[in-house]
């Protein structure tokens, strides 16, 4: 009774309608003077681009392009969950699931789909095909909102594990970022005789030491960047302390101000500052298909639980993991790789100076690469 059945994203003119009308009577706040990105959004940069979003931005044609993707939807422990699953046409491809994060859907990977799917329609080896199964989180857009309790990092890899039974995959990999770095590397601790390989980049648990033993099993020049990376976090970490213990309170005015909703969400997605980001900048119809996509489900407020179901493994590192791991550690992200081994088993680790925290987004190309050249070790 629970097997996958197709879906379609068909969103009513009524609601693009309702969008349309409440970004025109948006309320500004204003701000200080001369203050830039250093309060919080800038309102100069976030009216520019809610302009966009009311006169210029197509949903109808991101809606056509996710529809240009096989979409499925089942209830596995009894949530309903969303996928793409994309097979490739090569029959010996291997299976892979991919994991967002947050504040993203899979929309973040219309651009590397095709070149996993079908390498030689792409300039690849066929040899490096994948099967792609791509879940949308519970509680996040076409999965949400979440109606329990309960829904971490454990259960999400559980019900991913369930998902490709569901679907056939007896040996598959896993691949992910920023929360899928989390839960990717998680479907590999509980199922490590399905899972060939987990290849993550925003790897967001290497980045700050959780305590002096680690800082101790660093080099001087990981220390140092381990103490940048803390600072950093901690001058930008108010979204997730909010998420993590209150995200009901939020969930008001994320559901009910699209204006609010996007500011909430573009921090990360511009880095804080697009006038001194390091990263490659994302393009602005992305960022606006993500916030309507969670705008048009109601699930902004229900997406921000992920944080506070998933807290009680803040600041502690879980077991290293047996299945070999690769990391992909692109401009923008600080992970450090003796912080990684301590939960991973990192068999692959490469740097890249460009590209960014949504590397689907910043740098497909050198993702699908990197993904290709590690499970192509696995064979």
């Amino acid at each position: 009774m629970n097997a996958p059945e197709p879906f379609r994203i068909d969103v009513a003119q009524e609601a693009l309608d309702d969008l349309q009308e409440r970004l025109a009577r948006t309320r500004w706040p204003g701000e200080l003077p001369g203050v830039g990105w250093s309060y919080g959004v800038h309102q100069d940069y976030l009216a520019d681009l809610v302009e966009h979003w009311r006169t210029g931005y197509d949903w109808r044609r991101h809606e056509a392009r996710l529809n240009s993707f096989p979409q499925f939807t089942t209830v596995i422990d009894d949530q309903r969950v969303h996928f793409l699953h994309v097979r490739s046409p090569e029959s010996d491809a291997t299976p892979l699931i991919i994991t967002h994060g947050w504040p993203s859907t899979v929309y973040d990977f219309v651009d590397v789909i095709g070149p996993l799917t079908d390498p030689r329609a792409h300039g690849g080896d066929p040899a490096d095909a994948f099967h792609v199964v791509a879940p949308s989180l519970p509680g996040f857009a076409f999965s949400g909102p979440t109606t329990r309790t309960g829904w971490g990092v454990n259960r999400i890899a559980c019900a991913w594990a369930e998902l490709m039974r569901r679907l056939g995959y007896e040996r598959y990999g896993a691949q992910g970022g920023d929360f899928g770095s989390i839960v990717s590397p998680e479907l590999g601790r509980i199922a490590p005789e399905n899972v060939l390989g987990v290849h993550v980049n925003a790897l967001v648990d290497a980045s700050v030491a959780s305590g002096p033993s680690d800082l101790a099993r660093l080099s001087e020049e990981e220390r140092a960047q381990a103490e940048r990376n803390q600072a950093l976090w901690y001058g930008h970490s108010g979204y997730a302390v909010q998420m993590s213990t209150r995200p009901q309170t939020l969930a008001y005015a994320l559901n009910d101000s699209p204006v609010g909703q996007l500011a909430w969400n573009l921090e990360w997605f511009v880095d804080w500052d697009p006038a001194r980001t390091e990263q490659t900048p994302i393009d602005r119809d992305a960022i606006l298909t993500n916030v309507t996509i969670f705008w048009l489900t109601g699930t902004a407020g229900s997406a921000a639980r992920l944080y506070l179901e998933s807290a009680d493994g803040w600041g502690r590192r879980p077991e290293r993991t047996t299945v070999p791991t690769g990391v992909a550690n692109f401009a923008g992200d600080g992970a450090l790789r003796g912080l990684a081994e301590l939960s991973h088993k990192i068999t692959r680790w490469t740097s890249f100076p460009a590209g960014g925290h949504f590397a689907s987004l910043q740098a497909p190309d050198l993702l699908v690469d990197d993904i290709r050249a590690f499970f192509g070790t696995l064979r």
